[in-house]
């Protein structure tokens, strides 16, 4: 049986993906972006808000959709789905989306002056993957980049968990437990982290995606306990959001609220979600099949848009605003024009 929460999570957080880059034109914490607008406060809130339990919820979710995937599936089915759904659409996002990225990039920060196609050759050299610069980036397909590498490395254990008869007793996972489970994704952050992403912390979200979030009696108590994990996830954001604001906190007080931020986030959304949104609606058919594509185009989308609005119109939240609905409607024609043709269906992982 289809578990339609985890697709409605899954949805909502690609949606995410679009305000969210575009915030990032406008953050106060100093971060450079592809463009850069003027640094405001306000729009910064959902970054600060957002990213602690938004990327590692979605390696959860994938967790969790790999264990139901292989009640149908065997070891040899999986990695050709992988290959097919993951690899071919990163080889094809790092061709043919992000190198537009890098382009713009170069051209407001450095003032570069050729066409695109010459400065393809900027983008085929390597200095420090930031891709602001102009040169090679992983970009947002990071994400895909990781997942294909995590889901190969646990292959092993995934399959021998599926073969175990004996599995993990839901009933002994009480909240005490639930939530110290937290403390392998919020104490690796550090390790195998390459350009502040860590091959450790998400793996490990994926792995207790698959192990135990999984688990309909788990899932079931954190239903039962989602109006007093949801009110902790909306303090804890409050809070970190107004510690931002105010400044001057010492670090390890940031850090603290991050990382209780990043593990109470991903259990209330699991709660809420399943409480809410474990509905077969027709959003949820339709997009369940777009929301892949929408991850794979709308950042291209949204530094394209912010690069050409920002000199154009003077309000700040008028632009934010452009930004944003533009990029949805912009990145899901893009879906639509890419659907229709049997090799960007293949090239983008379309399902038809």
């Amino acid at each position: 049986m289809r578990k339609h929460y985890i697709d409605n999570l899954r949805i909502l957080c690609i949606f995410l993906l679009i305000p969210f880059h575009t915030t990032m034109i406008y953050n106060t914490f100093g971060e450079v972006f592809y463009v850069n607008g003027t640094p405001t406060e306000s729009l910064t809130f959902v970054n600060i808000g957002v990213y602690a339990w938004w990327m590692t919820g979605l390696f959860v979710l994938a967790g969790m959709s790999t264990m139901y995937a292989f009640s149908y599936r065997t070891g040899r089915q999986y990695v050709k789905e992988r290959f097919f759904k993951l690899f071919i659409p990163l080889i094809s996002c790092l061709v043919f989306v992000v190198p537009m990225q890098t382009y713009i990039a170069d051209r407001f920060h450095n003032g570069y002056q050729g066409n695109y196609f010459e400065h393809l050759k900027i983008y085929m050299t390597v200095t420090d993957f930031g891709g602001y610069d102009g040169h090679f980036t992983p970009g947002h397909a990071w994400f895909i980049l990781y997942l294909f590498i995590i889901s190969m490395v646990t292959l092993p254990i995934l399959i021998w968990y599926k073969k175990r008869e004996k599995k993990i007793d839901g009933s002994r996972l009480t909240m005490p437990i639930l939530l110290l489970l937290g403390l392998p994704v919020v104490l690796s952050g550090d390790i195998l982290n390459v350009g502040g992403k860590s091959f450790a912390q998400f793996g490990a979200c994926f792995l207790i995606g698959y192990f135990f979030l999984s688990n309909e009696e788990v899932l079931e108590r954190l239903e039962k306990r989602s109006t007093p994990l949801g009110i902790a996830w909306l303090v804890l954001i409050i809070v970190r959001c107004g510690n931002h604001a105010i400044g001057g906190s010492p670090e390890w007080v940031d850090e603290l609220l991050y990382l209780c931020l990043t593990w109470i986030g991903i259990l209330a959304m699991l709660g809420l979600g399943k409480r809410f949104l474990n509905h077969d609606w027709k959003f949820t058919r339709h997009f369940v099949k777009a929301e892949f594509s929408i991850y794979l185009f709308h950042q291209t989308v949204v530094i394209l848009i912010g690069y050409l609005l920002i000199p154009r119109v003077e309000s700040v939240y008028m632009q934010y605003f452009l930004i944003v609905v533009l990029s949805f409607i912009v990145t899901y024609l893009l879906y639509q024009i890419c659907r229709r043709f049997k090799v960007t269906r293949f090239l983008f992982a379309i399902k038809g």
